[in-house]
């Protein structure tokens, strides 16, 4: 098997400098949220991790570390559209298409494409590497950006070898521009200089292997598979496979997720919403059936309306796009028609409505609930979230709220607790 990896250094900092507005101020930048939000530190730009920032650390420590650093706020859901995006865009050139879509995974800006048999096609595999870089580069908004900061790795390093850890260590050690090829069958010669911390993430082993002198991974695959084993245990017999340039993680291709659209048009054109009812339960009733008979559940919805424009003001816009993230994963018909349908009425189209179009996203394996024997209504947890999500449509977002614990055992009775909004996130509505 050949394996390309495409790898993006600093991923989601990249992402949230294409989304802004205006270029960030100058100075170090820490992706993550404010400095006294709970959460950990994303990403950062170089110049704050010159001052010791790392990935995962609480934002307060960071703010300690960088009190002059500006703080900003992350949007995972964007990230992950970019994502998939980027997903979409390089399967046009392979099926077998494989990386993580959550910003605070360490994989995240890791792209692993499938490349055998592609010869044909796209041409040698320099030339097909260079199609997938501007492939990718593309659907995550480099050319809309001009570039990448200054002092930010941002350029797409790319390495193809036979294994999934050589193909990433080729990738991380690439230099952009200059893809890494490891020849078929020499991934323990290329691997052989590179240090040895990198065959493990234990950090007891990784210091017990600098205090036995074992400091590359060439030295490491020299010895017998069973001295390892007796100081180790079974890691001892997976990082010596490793360092031979066997293969410990078999390339597994993401599943795409599926997307249910269907439309139906209006007429005559409806003036009033609650004609709209019965439309929107057909398009939600149609859709969720299918999810039904493939056992699926859907996380998200995207209504499009379009606007009859023919008595309209001038400017009005031609449609209104509504986007509604859902408490769980669902293919209740119901449900997902009273959300939207509350969207709606929140924001009443200015114009005649000519037609709907529904689209149901996110799709999963529907998840079954284990049901307890002697305590009703097990599934009250859920039925919560919808109603706490309805409760805000019809009061507003601002005065339904709901309380997070963050700490019970601290001093100050305020720092126990926290205060955390209930309306699905990417609830919104646009024109």
């Amino acid at each position: 098997m050949r394996l390309l990896h495409l790898y993006q250094p600093h991923l989601p900092l990249q992402l949230a400098r294409v989304r802004a507005s205006e270029p960030f101020p100058p100075g170090p930048l820490v992706l993550g949220g404010r400095p006294w939000d709970p959460g950990p530190v994303i990403d950062a730009d170089p110049a704050a991790r010159a001052l010791g920032v790392r990935r995962g650390m609480p934002l307060g420590s960071a703010h300690r570390l960088v009190p002059e650093a500006t703080f900003i706020d992350p949007d995972p859901d964007a990230d992950r559209r970019s994502v998939e995006d980027a997903f979409e865009a390089l399967g046009a050139f392979s099926p077998g298409i494989a990386g993580s879509t959550d910003p605070t995974d360490p994989a995240f800006g890791l792209f692993e494409i499938q490349v055998d048999g592609l010869e044909p096609l796209w041409g040698p595999e320099p030339v097909l590497v260079a199609r997938l870089v501007a492939a990718l580069e593309g659907s995550l908004g480099r050319a809309e950006r001009g570039g990448v900061e200054a002092g930010d790795p941002g350029d797409t390093r790319a390495g193809i070898a036979g294994t999934r850890f050589a193909a990433t260590i080729a990738a991380i050690h690439a230099r952009p521009s200059v893809p890494v090829v490891v020849a078929p069958g020499g991934e323990a010669t290329f691997l052989a200089p590179y240090p040895s911390k990198l065959l493990t993430s234990d950090p007891d082993v990784r210091a017990r292997l600098v205090r036995f002198g074992l400091r590359q991974i060439g030295a490491i695959a020299e010895l017998a598979r069973s001295a390892l084993i007796a100081r180790f245990g079974e890691e001892g017999a997976r990082i010596h496979a490793r360092a031979r340039g066997a293969e410990l993680e078999p390339f597994r291709p993401r599943r795409t997720p599926e997307r249910l659209a269907l439309a139906f048009p209006i007429e005559p054109s409806a003036e009033d919403l609650e004609p709209l009812r019965f439309v929107l339960h057909r398009l939600a009733s149609a859709l969720t059936e299918q999810l039904t008979a493939r056992g699926l559940a859907a996380s998200r919805a995207r209504l499009h309306v379009d606007l009859d424009l023919a008595f309209a003001r001038a400017g009005t816009p031609p449609g209104l796009d509504v986007e509604q993230r859902f408490p769980e994963p669902t293919d209740d018909a119901e449900a997902i028609e009273r959300l939207l349908f509350a969207r709606l009425e929140r924001t009443p189209p200015p114009v005649a409505i000519a037609r709907l179009a529904l689209e149901l996203d996110g799709t999963a394996p529907a998840a079954g609930q284990q049901l307890l024997l002697f305590t009703p209504q097990a599934a009250r947890g859920a039925r919560l979230e919808w109603q706490l999500a309805r409760l805000a449509l019809t009061f507003g977002e601002d005065r339904v709220r709901r309380i997070d614990l963050v700490d019970p055992e601290a001093p100050l009775p305020e720092a126990r607790w926290r205060w955390r909004s209930v309306v699905p996130v990417d609830g919104s509505v646009t024109g």
